[in-house]
């Protein structure tokens, strides 16, 4: 009987080259110099090990072909800008808020060298780095100080850390005990910090009186969260922010409110914009209310970079800042960076002009919609209708804005074949399919970003060239 040895191999997996072999290979050299030496050698070993375990393509040409594809693969990031098309305007799986050109550019002259981060220009000595906002925030929000952490939650969990610490009581409304996206409920960050949260009232109603009767030794702190990121309708109330902020001082307490989104825009400066971003309440007004602490996200409405504000009196801001978690949560210089472009825009008077509130006011869509169906060609099947986008990133939840959709149905490839094939695309494109037809809203694509977008349309359509213009049809108008 034979032995399995004795046995001959497979044509195919003898015909498979050697790694080395395939290093020196004239038809992959460039490639390899661009991906490196070890990680051409991890592509090629991993790529053989599947050809054995399964089959080779046939033939060197198809191998050095699949070489090339996962060499190519390799050598494209991870973190890629994509096209958003859904009409989301702080799209949270897309990054939310797309920073202002001048944060861009900010971005890149302080990524490349070295940077005065915590270093003071006028004594030569050691400075700190949460002071290169203080001066843009105060002037805009009015807040003594303002310092920035990673993110929100991250702001909520210094605030009860260094307030309530381990052994004091936090007062916060039963009918406020959200869930803050991704599983991360707020009873489970302040569950972190090691302070008790009470919970006061009914779902659907508290009362001051609930806060008063609940106020013990223990207490160290009155929370508010605002209601971003879900409604409550019908019978429902709570005690107005002025109210709490009375209470909270007649027993020498802090009040602190959490805004979530962050808005920076007063009512007048959004004109223009729907109903849903002009009822959003503002920082200013928070502070104005009473409220020593409110605590926001950058990259919502404030329309900047990942990042958690704090913002109100130094009083109760000092502890934090002097907290050690606040250097395990402090954030870097490009943060620091795009958050002062940022907040220049709207010290300057341009903060409508930021992108988010570009995006929000959604001016000339039907326009903008109606000149991009004509360059489509007459096999994508492309109408415009009437639909929604939404502000997202849970701000404004339930408000919709009005909008004006391009609805492709192409005729060569079945419309899920066609988003797959547009996600894939470089750059990516990401997009709504409803009713079997793929939706591009234009509110989340910039003016400077429609020309990317109809090239990549025609290559998911298998065209390339201007294609011929063709006069949209109109659907629910």
């Amino acid at each position: 009987m034979k032995i399995a040895a004795d046995i001959p191999a497979e044509p195919s997996l003898r015909r498979l080259p050697g790694v080395d072999e395939l290093l020196r290979h004239r038809e992959l050299g460039e490639l390899w110099q661009r991906t490196g030496p070890r990680a051409a050698r991890q592509i090629i070993r991993s790529t053989l090990e599947q050809w054995r375990q399964s089959a080779a393509p046939a033939g060197v040409a198809a191998q050095i072909l699949e070489l090339r594809r996962r060499g190519e693969a390799w050598l494209r990031p991870s973190l890629r800008r994509v096209l958003n098309a859904t009409g989301v305007v702080l799209h949270t799986n897309l990054g939310r808020a797309p920073l202002s050109a001048a944060a861009a550019r900010r971005l890149a002259e302080i990524a490349g060298g070295y940077t005065n981060l915590e270093y003071d220009l006028e004594t030569g000595r050691r400075g700190r780095r949460d002071t290169h906002i203080e001066a843009l925030a105060r002037l805009v929000t009015g807040a003594e100080r303002t310092l920035v952490v990673n993110n929100n939650a991250a702001a909520l969990l210094l605030l009860a850390r260094a307030l309530a610490g381990e052994d004091g009581e936090i007062l916060i409304s039963r009918g406020e005990m959200v869930e803050i996206g991704d599983g991360f409920r707020v009873a489970d960050v302040m569950a972190a910090s090691g302070a008790r949260l009470v919970e006061v009232g009914a779902t659907n109603r508290t009362h001051l009186k609930d806060y008063r009767q609940a106020l013990t030794p223990r207490t160290r702190l009155i929370l508010r969260l605002h209601h971003s990121n879900f409604q409550m309708l019908g019978f429902v109330g709570r005690p107005s922010l002025a109210e709490l902020a009375e209470l909270a001082h007649e027993h020498g307490l802090p009040l602190a409110e959490d805004l979530g989104s962050g808005c920076l825009l007063e009512a007048d400066s959004r004109a223009g914009a729907d109903d849903a971003a002009v009822d959003e309440p503002t920082v200013m007004a928070s502070l104005a209310a009473g409220a020593d602490l409110v605590t926001y996200s950058g990259d919502k409405l404030l329309g900047g970079p990942q990042a958690g504000l704090i913002s109100g009196s130094n009083r109760w801001l000092e502890p934090l800042r002097a907290h050690p978690m606040f250097r395990a949560l402090r954030v870097d210089r490009l943060t620091l960076a795009a958050l002062e472009a940022t907040l220049q825009e709207y010290a300057s008077d341009r903060g409508p002009e930021l992108p988010i509130w570009r995006m929000i006011r959604g001016q000339d869509l039907e326009a903008r919609a109606r000149d991009f169906c004509r360059k489509l060609p007459a096999e994508a099947r492309a109408e415009l209708c009437a639909g929604v986008s939404l502000i997202g990133g849970g701000s404004r939840p339930g408000q919709q804005l009005p909008a004006t959709l391009i609805a492709l149905r192409p005729e060569a490839v079945p419309v899920h074949d066609f988003e797959r094939q547009l996600r894939a695309g470089d750059p990516p494109v990401i997009a709504r399919v409803e009713a079997e037809a793929l939706l591009l809203d234009l509110r989340t694509i910039l003016p400077e970003e429609e020309n990317t977008l109809l090239e990549a349309v025609l290559r998911g359509l298998g065209l390339s060239g201007p294609p011929a213009a063709s006069a949209p049809s109109e659907k629910n108008r």
